[in-house]
């Protein structure tokens, strides 16, 4: 798969899950609705309140999964927190975060605990049951 078709798999299949690891060393998985996956990068957001959150800030080292239809995609690298007003504004007036406006009594308020982390140069790689036992070809995003 060539990185712009990974990429147009992960936008039409935003749920992915995550691996993090605790302050304990033990490994973490949850699954999340990414928002979008980019040139620019994988972006999802969490709040300040959340283990995800306090997990990615300690050690920003982590891997994705997303499924299509018998291939997995999986994407290791570092999440960037990302804190520009421009990204913000786009995921709190994006149709599908409407849910988002009722976390707070204002725009700010909720700017104030919801942060947007960035995995930037991920390796990624793809598995299905018909190359279960090929070797493993990463594709830098």
């Amino acid at each position: 798969m060539t990185k712009e078709e990974l990429f147009k798999m992960m936008n039409e299949n935003p749920v992915m899950h995550l691996a993090t690891v605790d302050e304990n060393g033990f490994p973490r998985v949850r699954g999340i609705l990414m928002f979008k996956a980019c040139e620019d990068g994988i972006v999802f957001h969490t709040g300040t309140f959340k283990d995800l959150y306090k997990q990615l800030v300690s050690n920003p080292n982590a891997e994705i999964c997303f499924q299509c239809k018998g291939t997995q995609v999986r994407v290791s690298g570092k999440f960037e927190l990302d804190q520009s007003d421009e990204l913000f504004e786009e995921i709190y007036n994006h149709p599908s975060r409407a849910f988002i406006k009722n976390w707070g009594k204002s725009k700010e308020e909720v700017k104030g605990f919801l942060k947007i982390f960035k995995m930037k140069n991920g390796k990624a790689c793809t598995w299905s049951m018909a190359d279960n036992f090929k070797p493993k070809e990463y594709i830098d995003l």
